[in-house]
């Protein structure tokens, strides 16, 4: 393989930063210009990662290309360069249908949708994959855990859930800051919170057979907080609306 990148933001970053720490890993990296700053850094980092005069240069070098540019300007970067038959095209482009992409990068054939997350840095997290195929999924299965799906409709649905990291934080830096009202200094509350929801993380995996339903009713005692805390977010509709947050970001990824 001999990869490279159409685009070099953050997650291009992430996923050759990820790349490069695994220990046997040979496999030739090509970036684009266009983010100079992010580009110039990983090619300083790692003897085998290079920054291509411009992005028909990737293409002209590598059997292999992420799609990692933003929605807003794929058609105009993509309309004008020369893929080849033989291209492999894994797209990063979120609200872009495969589609779309195919069309785009015609007349290369092979064209796949992942959705990797920057967490890949660290070789974790899920990449969901459509559709699937062997290779791709080999190489995400490298950063991380690949979840390869055959319907474009779960596919969509399973890209809304990464519409809640933020929402995720926000709720973490509300703790932390009420923690803060009430005497508790940094980086106390800061360490308490973090290794709070790091060991909360690992309650689905040990166990593997529960749904997440029902490890709420068990930290739910009857009488006790944690039932106090749900009960008065539940009859305050806090649930409803977060429901329909996420219908609103369906909406928006699947309306043409």
């Amino acid at each position: 393989m001999k990869l490279g990148f159409i685009g070099t933001g953050a997650l291009a970053s992430a996923i050759v930063t990820g790349l490069k720490s695994v220990a046997d890993n040979d496999v030739p990296v090509h970036l684009s210009p266009r983010n100079e700053a992010i580009a110039a850094d990983l090619a300083s980092r790692f003897p085998d990662v290079r920054v291509a005069a411009d992005n028909q240069a990737v293409l002209d070098a590598c059997d292999t290309i992420m799609l990692a540019v933003r929605p807003q300007i794929a058609h105009d970067v993509l309309s004008g360069l020369r893929f080849r038959p033989d291209h492999r095209i894994i797209s990063l482009i979120a609200t872009l249908s495969r589609e779309e992409i195919a069309a785009l990068v015609s007349p290369a054939e092979r064209v796949t949708k992942a959705l990797p997350m920057p967490m890949v840095a660290q070789r974790q997290g899920p990449t969901i994959i459509y559709p699937p195929d062997p290779d791709v999924v080999a190489f995400f299965g490298r950063l991380g855990k690949a979840i390869a799906v055959a319907d474009v409709g779960e596919f969509d649905a399973l890209s809304v859930a990464t519409a809640t990291f933020a929402t995720y934080f926000k709720y973490l830096d509300t703790l932390h800051g009420w923690l803060q009202g009430h005497g508790v200094a940094d980086p106390t509350a800061r360490d308490y919170v973090a290794a709070l929801f790091k060991a909360l993380a690992h309650a689905p995996e040990a166990a593997p057979d529960a749904d997440f339903m029902h490890l709420a009713q068990e930290y739910a005692t009857r009488g006790g907080i944690n039932e106090q805390v749900l009960r008065e977010l539940t009859d305050r509709k806090l649930f409803e609306t977060f429901a329909e947050s996420l219908d609103g970001v369906h909406r928006r990824i699947t309306t043409p």
